[in-house]
């Protein structure tokens, strides 16, 4: 939006400038149209000067990196630069910029040593392929981090493979996976990156335990009010082969958790 505004402050500027150009210096409306119009100063202005600068030039420049760093970090290939040939983006964009014709000609890609269109099917093909391979990294070190984890002191584990720590069991009331909590918590990976958190000095997040993920659903009925503790959520509990944002497919995610209230689910008919 702010593009946009800026074009059309533009563009109402320009109009103002072209209006404005075609009344000679110093005429006032209702002035005397038969009188002498004062001489036009010639042009001094050097050509050269109307050109962006350096430090311009630099930053347009700059910003167009931006961009396609975005596109870089938002596929995250962020995560390692080896998986890119940067010659070979450098290559492409030169080859781009100095391409002849017009870019709906039919056999503009022609001229490429990949047909630019060829994006639609070999971009997507190489995204899966990258899924693919970190699902099944990250399928082995959970394996390895869960067998490792279970052994440790405090560490219990449900039916459906679930690990968790008490720290402070809390009151009688456990919520139901229906029930609303409020709670405070951080979300690391298993390596200890954390993901995020809502600190001690926020207001507790008000979830719905039928609307997260069934790690949540079924670790959170394990505390008491004013509980405290950690869930270990293997992936097939949390966001499984897909992953979501910065957790990657089959990831294991580490909760630290503090259930400050439970409120109760109240059928429509009992309101």
């Amino acid at each position: 939006m702010k593009t946009i505004r800026f074009i059309a402050a533009a563009a109402v500027l320009c109009a103002a400038v072209a209006c404005n150009s075609g009344k000679p210096a110093g005429t006032t409306a209702g002035a005397d149209s038969t009188g002498v119009a004062a001489p036009v100063a010639e042009a001094t202005t050097n050509l050269k000067d109307l050109l962006p600068t350096k430090g311009e030039i630099d930053s347009v420049s700059y910003l167009l990196g931006t961009q396609l760093g975005g596109l870089i970090k938002g596929y995250n290939f962020a995560k390692s630069m080896k998986e890119l040939n940067f010659s070979q983006i450098k290559q492409g964009i030169v080859d781009y910029v100095n391409a002849k014709g017009n870019q709906r000609d039919p056999d503009f890609g022609d001229q490429f040593k990949i047909n630019p269109e060829d994006v639609n099917t070999l971009f997507p093909a190489f995204i899966e392929k990258r899924r693919a391979y970190t699902a099944a990294e990250n399928q082995e070190k959970e394996s390895k981090f869960l067998a490792a984890n279970k052994a440790k002191e405090g560490v219990q584990e449900t039916a459906s493979g679930l690990q968790y720590i008490i720290e402070e069991a809390g009151n009688d009331v456990k919520p139901g996976e229906r029930d609303t909590v409020f709670v405070h918590y951080k979300l690391s990976l298993a390596d200890g990156t954390m993901i995020e958190e809502v600190k001690p000095e926020d207001e507790s997040v008000m979830l719905q335990l039928n609307r997260v993920i069934p790690g949540w659903t079924e670790g959170m009925q394990l505390f008491g009010e004013g509980g405290k503790g950690k869930l270990f959520v293997p992936s097939n509990l949390g966001y499984g082969e897909n992953g979501q944002g910065a957790i990657e497919p089959n990831a294991t995610l580490v909760f630290d958790i503090q259930l400050d209230s439970v409120k109760r689910f109240v059928p429509k008919e009992q309101e």
